[in-house]
C-alpha cells in the first residue's frame, strides 16, 4: 500500500480549493486555478479530487490513484499548485462538508476559500447541508465574460443570493469539458486543452478506452 503524501504546508495567506473529479484534468481546470489566484489574490490552490461525487455517474470515472497521479503531473511546474486527495481517505459519498471539517481540524490557522464555477451557483441549494458549508467557508465565484449575475436563481435564505454574488469575478473563458476529452481519447481522435504529460499518462495507462 503506497503511504499517502504529506500535507502541503501551512501557506501565509488564503487557500483556494478547487474541487472536482478531474476525470481527466484539463487546461480549463488550470485555468480556473490561475484566475482564481489573480482576482481573488489568493496564495495557493489546492485541488482536491473527489472520491465517489454524489451528483455525478462513476461509470467512466478513473482511479483515485491515476486521477491523483494527473493531477500531480498537471500541477508539478507550478509552484502554487498542490493535490490534496483527503475525499481518497473517506468512505461513501464525497460530501464537501466533510472535506472542510477535516481541513479544520489539519489546518486550523489557514484561511481557506471554496472555488467554484458561475453554473455552480444555482445548485448549491442541493449539496449536502449547503448552509453549514457557507458558515465554514468564503464561497467564491468565477464566471465566463458576459455573466449576468441573478439573485433569483440562488435558491438560498437571505442574505446568502446577495453575499454570494458579492464574490463572484470574471474570469478568462475556458471552453473545455472532460467528457468530451473522454471522448477524443475513446475514440482514438487527437486530443488538445489537455497538459502532455496528462495525454502520455493516459494513453500509457490505457484509460478512457
Amino acid at each position: 500500500m503506497q503511504p499517502r503524501p504529506a500535507p502541503p504546508p501551512q501557506p501565509p495567506g488564503p487557500v483556494g480549493l478547487l474541487g472536482g473529479t478531474f476525470n481527466p484534468v484539463h487546461n480549463g481546470h488550470l485555468g480556473i486555478a490561475r484566475d482564481a489566484l489573480r482576482l481573488f489574490d489568493l496564495t495557493a490552490v489546492w485541488f482536491i479530487p473527489c472520491a465517489i461525487p454524489p451528483h455525478k455517474p462513476t461509470e467512466t470515472l478513473a482511479s483515485n490513484a491515476d486521477r491523483y497521479a494527473m493531477l500531480k503531473l498537471a500541477t508539478q511546474n507550478e509552484p502554487r499548485f498542490d493535490v490534496l486527495p483527503i475525499e481518497f481517505d473517506r468512505p461513501g459519498a464525497s460530501y464537501t462538508l466533510d472535506t472542510l471539517r477535516a481541513l479544520r481540524v489539519r489546518h486550523p490557522h489557514t484561511d481557506f476559500v471554496f472555488i467554484i464555477g458561475a453554473d455552480t451557483l444555482p445548485d448549491l441549494h442541493t449539496w449536502h447541508r449547503p448552509l453549514d458549508i457557507l458558515a465554514l467557508v468564503r464561497i467564491v465565484t468565477l464566471a465566463r465574460p458576459g455573466f449576468t449575475p441573478d439573485p433569483a436563481t440562488i435558491q438560498l435564505p437571505p442574505p446568502w443570493p446577495e453575499t454570494l454574488l458579492a464574490d463572484v469575478r470574471t474570469g478568462q473563458l475556458h471552453d473545455v469539458a472532460s467528457r468530451d476529452i473522454r471522448a477524443q481519447f475513446a475514440a482514438g481522435q487527437p486530443v488538445s486543452l489537455v497538459p502532455d504529460s496528462v495525454i502520455r499518462y493516459v494513453q500509457e495507462h490505457n484509460l478512457y478506452r
